[in-house]
């Protein structure tokens, strides 16, 4: 056996020369020659298999008893085998059934925007062009209530409105010299108001009353809230051209849009939401159609009121009385 202190003066040079050592690579280079260097060419056979190790596996003892069943009762079975979860998402598309998410979070609101432009536009001129027989839900929305059409019906609507009031402002007071233009930006936020507060509380109340009317009637047809604002927010694509007629500064084709606007509009909520309460006793019916029409014609009314009414007329300066001085001569 070597002596301990065999070494001794080599690792006393070593301790002085890393304290007095200033550079990195002289103190690596000494390090790699004193201290011997692993083989790592064979240090990949450490992580082989060893003929004398012994090889454990854990499995759940029902998952063995079943994949061996099901290779004895089949035996192609073992040659493919599909994922558990590419089968599962397929079952789902094929079924059409989509994930349940939480009403806050965006994965619920984000299955309402996943639509096609052929499904929107057929929606649109479905509510521009109501049908007797056609109920709206049963006949475009087949149970796939979108917020993609209604969310871009209703803003380009409100800039619509804003637009059109400050051109139609302009166009009636032009030629008037005590008239200044300047638009009017807080249109746009009046409208925002009433469209969106029209699009979503009306929808909300309504939804309100027919489900507490399907606890008390039995045989009453059920709609979803998201069903009942996607009526509401495609009949409101009728107005937008309407607006448009609007800068017209002539009152009795405003009046006409509106009036066929209100007709259109008014009969798509009306033949949608009869189902649900043709049912129920005639005053309670009666109540709920009328209150869907009298809120779409407040709706229209008040918008061309409001952003399209004539302005009155501004007051003129006053000049004051004039004083006349009458000069006579008199002739001797």
């Amino acid at each position: 056996m070597k002596d301990p202190f065999e070494f001794q003066g080599e690792f006393i040079f070593l301790i002085y020369f890393f304290y007095y050592s200033k550079k990195i690579y002289i103190t690596y280079f000494m390090f790699l020659c004193f201290f011997p260097m692993i083989d790592f060419d064979d240090s990949g056979n450490l992580l082989g298999p060893s003929r004398d190790a012994v090889t454990i596996s854990i499995e759940d003892e029902d998952e063995v008893k079943f994949n061996s069943q099901k290779k004895t009762a089949d035996p192609s079975v073992g040659a493919y085998e599909e994922d558990p979860v590419s089968s599962d998402d397929q079952t789902k598309l094929l079924s059409g059934q989509k994930k349940n998410a939480a009403f806050w979070t965006f994965e619920y609101y984000q299955q309402f925007f996943d639509i096609d432009t052929y499904h929107v536009k057929e929606r649109i001129l479905g509510s521009v062009l109501p049908w007797p027989r056609k109920n709206f839900i049963h006949t475009y929305l087949r149970r796939n209530p979108d917020l993609y059409g209604p969310f871009w019906i209703c803003t380009t609507l409100v800039f619509a409105i804003a637009i059109s009031g400050n051109i139609s402002t302009f166009l009636v007071n032009l030629g008037n010299p005590n008239y200044k233009y300047t638009p009017e930006f807080r249109k746009v936020t009046i409208a925002a108001t009433a469209i969106f507060s029209y699009a979503w509380l009306v929808p909300l109340a309504l939804w309100g009353v027919l489900l507490w009317r399907s606890n008390k009637v039995t045989n009453l047809v059920s709609y979803s809230f998201m069903e009942i604002v996607c009526v509401y927010g495609y009949s409101l694509a009728v107005y937008i051209p309407a607006v448009i007629i609007w800068i017209v500064p002539f009152m009795w084709l405003q009046w006409l849009s509106i009036m066929i606007a209100l007709c259109l509009s008014g009969s798509v909520l009306t033949i949608t939401f009869w189902p649900a309460v043709r049912d129920d006793h005639p005053k309670v019916y009666i109540a709920i159609l009328s209150t869907i029409v009298t809120f779409n014609v407040l709706l229209a009314v008040g918008c061309k009121m409001y952003f399209f009414s004539k302005p009155e007329e501004l007051p003129q300066k006053f000049s004051g009385p004039t004083v006349g001085v009458k000069i006579t001569s008199n002739h001797v």
